[in-house]
């Protein structure tokens, strides 16, 4: 077949000769657009328009659906951001509160802990229904803690252990209404007498808690003391349960009792028993017998220096019994010869009082 036999050919060259031509003639710079020009370029933009504005409106809604999504998920990080720092800001207070705690016990430690043995513990349980009668530490029998041993924060007395299992205990609470046990305490007053300031402390005993007022009740204090708010209430220690010189509360006010006899006072408690988490567990500085007698137990150094001594002792005992068995022994061993030679001189005196006898009878 021959180049110019194929027509189709022939009228594609000549169609893209004349589409070159029209290109190339239409690009130029000129004054005014032939009519052909203007009829098909104002057909394509009304077409355009048609289609454009659905397209754009479709294409935006998408677009702001899009960004909504954006703005969700970046409100949600910002959102766990917060809750995050939140949680973070709690903690740290948490851990603030908690060393400001533990340096309370700590000085509290340091000024007690060359008077007492202080044993920590944490409060483990606090039922709502007895809040202000018991909680529940985490030490136990295990742990050398026994029963009626004072309990403390580092603020002041909190109560007493009520009964101890191997690895918990149960303390009653200053605070309990079932309270039994009364504690001897003296108020630090103070008294100026010829010029010279004293310390004169005032016995008494506090018997309950109003929870009304949310304070201590101190009764039986002797008629005529000045007590004045504000002084500081220690315990005495002569009811033989709690231990002397620990922090109970200040005075708040004064009345005379029903009788007019003794003063009743008002203490404030050092401690917050709203607050209880680290406590601390005084060890008592005595023992009961088995006879139910109070045993003053002694501070180590002063056990080991006796242990020495009761050592040594049974040793000097010791030697003296061997000392006085060896001595029995060698006199027991002496004793047959001394008896074999009393013998013998008897015999010989008989002989010569004989022979006397005889030669006088002569």
């Amino acid at each position: 077949m021959s180049f110019f036999g194929n027509k189709r050919l022939i009228i594609v060259l000549v169609g893209l000769v004349l589409l070159i031509s029209i290109v190339g003639f239409t690009s130029r710079e000129r004054a005014r657009l032939t009519w052909p020009e203007m009829f098909f370029k104002d057909v394509f933009s009304v077409v355009q328009g048609i289609f454009y504005r659905p397209a754009q409106a479709v294409s935006t809604f998408f677009q702001e659906v899009g960004d909504a999504y954006n703005v969700y998920e970046e409100n949600r990080a910002l959102k766990a951001s917060l809750d995050q720092y939140a949680r973070m800001t709690a903690e740290l207070h948490a851990l603030q509160a908690e060393n400001e705690r533990l340096r309370k016990l700590l000085q509290a430690e340091e000024s007690l802990k060359n008077s007492y043995q202080l044993r920590y513990a944490e409060v483990v349980a606090r039922n709502p229904d007895t809040w202000n009668n018991v909680i529940t530490i985490d030490k136990g029998l295990k742990h050398g803690i026994k029963k009626d041993m004072a309990v403390m924060t580092a603020k002041g007395l909190i109560g007493r252990v009520q009964s101890v299992a191997n690895f918990s205990a149960t303390v009653e609470l200053l605070t309990s209404y079932e309270r039994r046990d009364n504690i001897s305490a003296t108020i630090q007053t103070v008294q100026t007498v010829n010029g010279t300031v004293t310390h004169h402390p005032v016995s008494g005993v506090i018997e309950e808690y109003d929870s009304q007022e949310r304070l201590l009740v101190m009764r039986k204090i002797p008629w005529g003391e000045k007590i004045e708010p504000k002084q500081q209430v220690i315990t005495s220690g002569f009811g033989g349960v709690i231990p002397p010189n620990l922090p109970v509360g200040y005075v708040v006010r004064v009345q005379p009792d029903d009788y007019g006899l003794t003063q009743t006072a008002y203490i404030q408690p050092s401690a917050d028993f709203s607050q209880l988490n680290e406590v601390m567990v005084v060890e008592r500085n005595f023992s009961f017998s088995p006879t139910g007698e109070l045993i003053p137990n002694q501070p180590q150094g002063q056990q080991t220096a006796l242990h020495q001594q009761q050592t040594a002792l049974h040793q000097q005992q010791a030697s003296q019994q061997a000392g006085s068995a060896a001595r029995q022994q060698a006199a027991q061993q002496s004793q047959p010869s001394a008896a074999s030679g009393r013998g013998a001189a008897p015999s010989s005196g008989q002989g010569s009082a004989a022979a006397a006898d005889s030669g006088g009878g002569q």
